[in-house]
């Protein structure tokens, strides 16, 4: 188990003064780096063996989101490893120590040479402790879009993908295809669950293309290519 203390900033919250969802996601993903890092399996490490991780699948269970300036605890631990694929739990606790965000995730360790999935290398496999998963909601990583005629179908404008939005890998990050499905979505308020299910990457020059799919409270966001395909699905479901 990792974890680290940390304080809600102005630059991490919404209109209303609270931490988004987006910024939620980029503690997470630091907090599994500083672990990776702190075990010397990190990016440099991976790099040398020709090494990737490659997010497949989130899944937040949010009781509620911190405000401004709240103390918070960031957490993260991985619970299994099969072939090729990494399963990690991660976590947000609030001051007085109490659960308001779990987190489900998977990853693929990626050969950057034969982009193929590769088995974990006992030297990573190794590096952690595992632990028992979280008390949380499993659901299936296949995010689904909705039918039925009372599905509302709302196409949004295509947005260019440009240097601002890649990590080091150079492909879009995945804390932005959450960022660019909220903003299709208009709506950041009163978030109970999000899952998103991430089928290819994009890079510089791609274009991206969103559709928003409402039915009840459950709303989907698809992010596609030119043809249709999907870069990933998003579902969220919101408190009314």
């Amino acid at each position: 188990m990792y974890e680290y203390k940390v304080r809600i900033g102005f630059s991490e919250c919404d209109i209303n003064k609270t931490f988004t969802v987006t910024s939620l996601i980029d503690a997470f993903q630091d907090c599994s780096t500083f672990q990776s890092e702190d075990l010397n399996v990190g990016f440099d490490v991976l790099t040398s063996h020709n090494l990737v991780w490659v997010i497949n699948y989130w899944e937040l269970d949010i009781t509620r989101l911190p405000k401004l300036c709240d103390y918070v605890t960031v957490g993260t631990f991985p619970y299994d490893f099969k072939g090729c694929f990494g399963f990690r739990n991660f976590y947000l606790k609030d001051s007085d120590d109490e659960f308001i965000v779990k987190a489900n995730s998977m990853w693929t360790l990626v050969d950057t040479q034969t982009l193929k999935p590769s088995k974990a290398p006992e030297f990573i496999s190794n590096a952690y402790e595992m632990e028992p998963k979280l008390d949380m909601q499993y659901n299936s990583r296949k995010v689904l879009i909705p039918e039925g005629d009372d599905v509302i179908m709302i196409e949004k404008d295509p947005i260019h993908i440009q240097v601002h939005h890649l990590d080091s890998n150079h492909h879009v990050n995945n804390g932005q295809y959450v960022k660019l499905a909220m903003s299709a979505a208009g709506d950041d308020d009163n978030i109970s669950s999000l899952r998103i299910d991430y089928r290819k990457q994009a890079v510089l020059g791609d274009t991206i293309y969103p559709v928003v799919y409402r039915k009840g409270n459950n709303t989907v966001v698809a992010l596609y290519d030119e043809s249709k395909s999907p870069y990933s699905v998003s579902s969220f479901t919101f408190i009314k």
